[in-house]
């Protein structure tokens, strides 16, 4: 019991460092995350390196192609892009591997002591972030330590070493149990990193030859599909085919190496280091994932096509689909992308409250009751989008971002909620269409003239309001301040003359009153552009 107590001990401090050092890489990076997948086309080779950069960054290939299910299940790649992404992943998480297997356990709390000492008293904030980098690090090798000594007293039990050394006899039985217990291991602890962590401790102490170990990096290898494809669970089946194609790409590439190249692979990582059992692991990882790739990109196009087949498409996936569109919670690995998705989705949020409110203009002009119930089914679909951009700007606001990210993320939480009213005063103008339909009230020509009059620099101003909003355009923004000011002196005049209109019996009564409640919701809808536009400026000063 206490070996497997010390060694979880290490593994925790092993996957604890990997997690602090990939965080601080990830903040370090900041924005260029945002630009790195910017930079991914249809470009299958590029993709590859975005994924392997990514996974470098992120220091884990399961949590890359979690990422990538959730970036197709939210629309924001295709299955052959994410083919690519999957690809890359498998080479990026080799790197772990790399680190792992190298000798620098006795350096390692020194690093620690420093990075901690220069995280606590530096004020720079990307001083910090490289700090935090160093300590997860530090934090790395010392889990890797406890595992090496963990595992020393299994010297002892010739059963155990017995077990370990079969695993390279090279039969089909002990090929496919080897490949099965890297399986199972990674399934469980949900981690290929990890797995390989563990191998890494064994073969340091002399328990595991390469040719025992290969096998089982191959189920590893497998073992971190489990992931995505529990991932893919509840996502559109267009994020299940990401998933059935990663675990593909890993079992075709086993086969092709267990029939053709296991011997080729052993006999290359030996000679690159004849006396280093972890050093070879390491190579024979990355050996095998880089190959694989080269083997079975050129077939990508075929592994979608296969998956298509397995998961056929369905009739409805073609279906346009209202609603939340961009965001994953998967994607929140990535904090940057996932500020780029809700930025989106604060935006189809937006031109949906504008369409909204320009149908129940229509409406009101045309006597249209249809489109009034148009608004009203529209109105309920905003409100409950605002409530789950706001939950997952909460969710956004607890992960791993910068100061000026979270000011961004502060921003869309006033931005969306100002959104939402603009939907609610566009229910407020179809009510007040209805009861004059159901009232037949009419309005004399020149009120209608003065309507369309205003109404078209309200539909100015929050247009502009959300141009700036999606390019950050703070000259935009003043504009958006400005039409504001226009819209409010409008409201004023106009408010006056329907007034005079009412005096000399011009119009009646109940369409006056109809009339002024008009003016009082657009000039509210002109003051929920402007603040959009201040959130804007406001951002852009900080």
């Amino acid at each position: 019991m206490k070996i497997i107590f010390e060694v979880l001990g290490g593994l925790g401090l092993f996957l604890y460092g990997m997690t602090i050092m990939g965080d601080g890489l990830e903040k370090a990076a900041g924005d260029k995350m945002k630009k790195i997948i910017e930079v991914l086309t249809n470009n299958r080779i590029i993709a590859v390196v975005v994924g392997a950069l990514v996974t470098m960054i992120i220091q884990s290939s399961s949590a890359t192609t979690v990422m990538v299910v959730g970036f197709v299940n939210a629309g924001i790649m295709t299955l052959t892009q994410a083919t690519g992404i999957i690809m890359g992943a498998n080479i990026g998480t080799t790197v772990t591997a790399q680190i792992a297997s190298l000798d620098l356990n006795k350096i390692a709390p020194l690093v620690v002591g420093l990075a901690v000492g220069v995280w606590m008293f530096a004020e720079n904030k990307k001083t910090k972030n490289i700090a935090e980098i160093f300590i997860g690090f530090g934090i790395l090798f010392i889990g890797m330590d406890f595992m090496k000594h963990a595992v020393k007293p299994l010297k002892e039990f010739e059963g155990f070493r017995t077990m370990m050394l079969s695993f390279g006899k090279g039969t089909f039985l002990d090929s496919f149990l080897a490949v099965f217990t890297g399986f199972v291991v990674t399934a469980i602890v949900q981690s290929s990193s990890a797995a390989t962590g563990i191998l890494i401790a064994l073969a340091s102490e002399g328990f595991l030859p390469i040719e025992a170990s290969l096998p089982i990096i191959f189920g590893t290898n497998i073992g971190t599909c489990v992931t995505a494809m529990l991932s893919s669970i509840g996502a559109n089946r267009t994020a299940k085919r990401a998933a059935f194609i990663h675990f593909m790409f890993n079992v075709i590439g086993t086969v092709i190496f267990m029939v053709f190249f296991r011997g080729v692979t052993i006999h290359l990582v030996k000679y690159l280091t004849p006396d280093n059992a972890a050093r070879q692991l390491a190579n024979a990882h990355t050996f095998f994932n880089i190959v694989n790739t080269l083997l079975l990109l050129p077939f990508a196009v075929l592994l979608v096509k296969l998956a298509n087949t397995i998961i056929p498409i369905k009739d409805y996936e073609k279906e346009e689909i209202g609603g939340i569109k961009h965001l994953d919670d998967r994607i929140l690995e990535t904090p940057s992308i996932a500020i780029v998705q809700v930025m989106k989705e604060t935006i189809n949020m937006g031109q949906l409250a504008l369409a909204n409110y320009k149908k129940s203009i229509d409406a009101f002009i045309d006597k249209n009751e249809k489109l009034v119930h148009d608004v009203f089914k529209q109105e309920k679909i905003i409100n409950q989008m605002e409530q789950e951009i706001a939950s997952y700007l909460v969710k956004l606001s607890n992960t791993a971002l910068s100061a000026g990210q979270h000011e961004v993320v502060d921003g869309l939480f006033s931005t969306i909620n100002d959104i939402e009213r603009v939907g609610d005063h566009s229910d407020n103008l179809a009510e007040l269409s209805l009861y004059a339909i159901e009232h037949d009230i009419c309005f004399s020509d020149i009120g209608m003239a003065e309507l369309k009059e205003i109404h078209e620099k309200v539909v100015d101003a929050y247009t502009l309001s959300l141009e700036a909003l999606e390019t950050g355009d703070s000259r935009g923004a003043n504009k958006v301040i400005q039409l504001e000011g226009e819209v409010d002196a409008l409201e004023k005049s106009l408010r006056a003359h329907h007034i005079q209109r009412l005096n000399k019996q011009q119009c009646s009564p109940e369409s006056g009153v109809i009339f002024l409640d008009m003016l009082s919701n657009l000039e509210r809808i002109a003051d929920h552009a402007s603040n959009i536009a201040m959130a804007v400026i406001d951002t852009n000063r900080k």
